[in-house]
């Protein structure tokens, strides 16, 4: 890595992957040198897209060049322990898409697997790194609203998705949860850090996935919050936070939002807008900046998107989906699943 280039490496080549691609040929001092799939193929068709230099057929090797300063980790989040540890054990920095991982114990071993090596690792909660959103938390830790009491949050799609769609997909982690409702839980914890207790109902599908949830979070400060996720229904996908003096309203698309509008007690509504200086509304080059920042200043970890704030809400997920009854293939009720995971 020099001064002026961060080098990135693009594991995986779907849609997420592509979009996040395009955000990073877009920054001057990013340079896209290498990009892996499970077979050549796509790998080459992807590279010939973006006009990256390398393609590889497999993990290993995109893992093992050199040449690479950051893999960016945009596989289906049952492979995300597997790919995301193959690049840590080989010297490489990760931004891992998220879901993080499947469940809490993947987390952990990914974490440890990252402190041991000394590498960068981050989840790609690009929510986290969104300007107007990290104006939102500013103004609320600073006590715009007063203490905050609740918060509410919903991401849902309408489908209808077909049994045989990876959200639908045990062998995949499919369901809204993982999906959908880590944007919610995500959102209320970065305004109120982990939960005390956790309450959840949701409804399944024949193939034992969730298709919608609900879940109540709370905190021993007395707040509350509400989150929901679907593949059944479309919903607002907006986010309100209440306090004991005032509340912030996110009109659609709370994740990355346009504008919030903050409503202080005897005092006129005030809306908050996204500089048009920081791009389009729907970018992931944030992340990207941030993962670059950390780098170049030697850091491990993202003060944005921490390691323990990513276990904290992988520790949530869990429960939700124990209260629930949702378990992936070789989970115990209690999240488990072998580590050793291997590419398919």
């Amino acid at each position: 890595m020099s001064a002026d280039t961060v080098r990135w490496g693009i594991l995986a080549t779907g849609g997420i992957a592509a979009a996040f691609t395009a955000d990073l040929i877009d920054l001057p001092d990013a340079e896209v040198v290498a990009v892996a799939s499970r077979s050549p193929e796509p790998a080459k068709a992807f590279a010939e897209r973006f006009g990256i230099p390398r393609a590889y057929g497999d993990w290993s090797a995109l893992a093992q060049d050199e040449d690479i300063d950051v893999v960016y980790v945009a596989t289906p989040h049952t492979a995300h322990r597997a790919a995301a540890g193959l690049c840590l054990a080989a010297g490489r920095h990760v931004l891992c898409e998220k879901p993080f991982t499947l469940n809490l114990r993947q987390a952990e071993e990914l974490v440890a697997l990252a402190r041991e090596h000394g590498r960068f690792l981050m989840e790609a909660m690009w929510m986290y790194c969104n300007p107007l959103v990290r104006r939102l938390k500013a103004l609320v830790d600073d006590g715009a609203i007063g203490e905050v009491r609740s918060v509410q949050a919903d991401f849902g799609l309408a489908g209808p998705f077909p049994p045989s769609h990876r959200l639908r997909s045990r062998e995949l982690g499919g369901g809204a949860l993982l999906d959908l409702g880590v944007y919610p839980v995500s959102f209320a914890q970065l305004l109120l850090g982990e939960p005390s207790d956790v309450a959840a109902r949701a409804v399944l599908s024949e193939e034992g996935v969730d298709l919608q949830t609900a879940a109540v979070l709370s905190w021993e400060s007395g707040a509350l919050a509400s989150v929901h996720s679907s593949i059944v229904g479309g919903t607002p996908n907006s986010a309100s936070v209440s306090g004991t003096r005032g509340r912030v309203d996110v009109p659609h698309g709370f994740f990355s939002p346009e504008r919030f509008v903050l409503h202080r007690d005897g005092r006129d509504a005030e809306e908050f807008t996204a500089d048009p200086v920081d791009g389009p509304r729907n970018t992931m080059r944030h992340e990207a900046l941030e993962v670059m920042r950390a780098l170049r200043a030697g850091e491990t970890e993202s003060p944005l998107v921490p390691l323990d704030g990513t276990l904290a809400v992988m520790r949530t997920l869990d429960t939700i989906r124990d209260r629930v009854g949702v378990r992936y293939p070789g989970e115990t009720p209690a999240g488990d699943v072998p580590s050793d995971l291997t590419p398919a």
